[in-house]
């Protein structure tokens, strides 16, 4: 379906964890090209509705992106005179709010629709994620109760979703068919922005996709990307729901490391603008 108002985009932004800029016109004066309250969203890609066209939508638009750059929650107020000096001759005036929404959320693919998988998606779904769960099988997505951060992706080659999936996203591969799992592996691995490749299986399995990359030229660091068996080894059981909790403990580990990673970042950013400022 094609969104095209400003609230489905927003509806779809939130659902897909995308940072967006929700622009409304809260005032005017004079002659106007919209009415107070039109509102249009922003990504860092499109623009849904509109606040009037011209050269006001145009700057409104631009300033939206440099918001997104920022990557800073936060809200602005601008003032436009719709004059000559802005390439308008409507006479007005009007006052845009700008509300800039970021989204830090991490992005992981589940290959594979089968037991473990179904019980797996359900709680990492509960996380700050968003999921894009693929398989070629159809059949196998037969929960409509799935929350909106879940994305079911068929494909004919999976391994064809890999250069879809974005930078830097957690990769889960837990399908029935062990080529199709040598061929994610490489394909992630050829990609190169994938941090993090887990997949199903036993030690021997493991180690011989290792030798198999070995063989194919990939170096000592790419390899030690494949997390295999993947899932904390702390939680027994070999049961679908068993394997599903430990493969969530570990990417509950994983992302608590990464929270704590992106707060001493943030903090030491900080404290360098205060030295900074001090000997200003």
């Amino acid at each position: 379906m094609r969104v095209n108002t400003w609230f489905e985009a927003l509806y779809n932004c939130q659902a897909r964890g995308e940072s967006y800029v929700l622009i409304t016109v809260i005032t005017t004066a004079g002659s106007t090209p919209r009415e107070a309250g039109c509102k249009m969203v922003v990504t860092g890609a499109e623009q849904f509705d509109t606040i009037g066209g011209g050269h006001l939508e145009f700057d409104a638009l631009n300033k939206a992106r440099e918001y997104l750059l920022k990557g800073k929650q936060d809200q602005h107020i601008v003032s436009y005179p719709l004059s000559s000096k802005l390439g308008q001759c409507c006479g007005g005036a009007v006052k845009v709010l700008f509300e800039v929404y970021c989204c830090h959320s991490q992005h992981i693919a589940v290959f594979g629709a089968g037991h473990v998988a179904g019980s797996l998606v359900p709680i990492l779904a509960q996380l700050p994620l968003q999921i894009s769960w693929i398989d070629s099988r159809a059949d196998l997505f037969t929960n409509d109760n799935l929350p909106q951060n879940v994305s079911c992706i068929v494909s004919e080659e999976p391994v064809d979703e890999i250069a879809n999936l974005p930078v830097n996203t957690w990769v889960i591969i837990l399908t029935h068919n062990h080529q199709l799992d040598y061929r994610l592996v490489e394909g992630c691995l050829k990609r190169g922005t994938m941090p993090f490749i887990g997949m199903i299986g036993s030690n021997t399995k493991a180690k011989r996709f290792r030798t198999r990359l070995d063989h194919r030229g990939f170096n000592p660091k790419q390899v030690a990307q494949l997390i295999s068996p993947i899932g904390n080894p702390q939680i027994p059981g070999k049961r679908p729901v068993e394997v599903a909790v430990s493969i969530s403990a570990q990417i509950i580990q994983k992302l608590h490391a990464h929270e704590s990673t992106d707060d001493r970042d943030n903090q030491v950013l900080s404290e360098s603008k205060d030295a900074k400022a001090s000997v200003i």
